[in-house]
């Protein structure tokens, strides 16, 4: 796991809290320009604890994988 409060940059592609894969489909619709099904997060409710805990550097810049949002993955 890699702590993204040392992290030089963010990647959008990463959750910002474990660095795994956030498997965004925005993001795979932005890096590739194939079309997408519409991404799990917007279903899904994330809590303000949760986002706190992203490092500010990283806030709306990366989304948050399933795991760290406590959803099945």
């Amino acid at each position: 796991m890699t702590d993204p409060q040392l992290a030089p940059s963010v990647s959008a592609g990463h959750c910002p809290l474990c660095g795994q894969n956030n498997l965004c489909a925005v993001e795979a619709r932005r890096a590739t320009g194939e079309p997408q099904p519409p991404c799990w997060c917007v279903e899904a409710s994330f809590s303000a604890d949760l986002l706190a805990r992203i490092p500010e550097a990283a806030r709306n810049k990366a989304c948050v994988c399933a795991t760290c949002a406590g959803l099945p993955a």
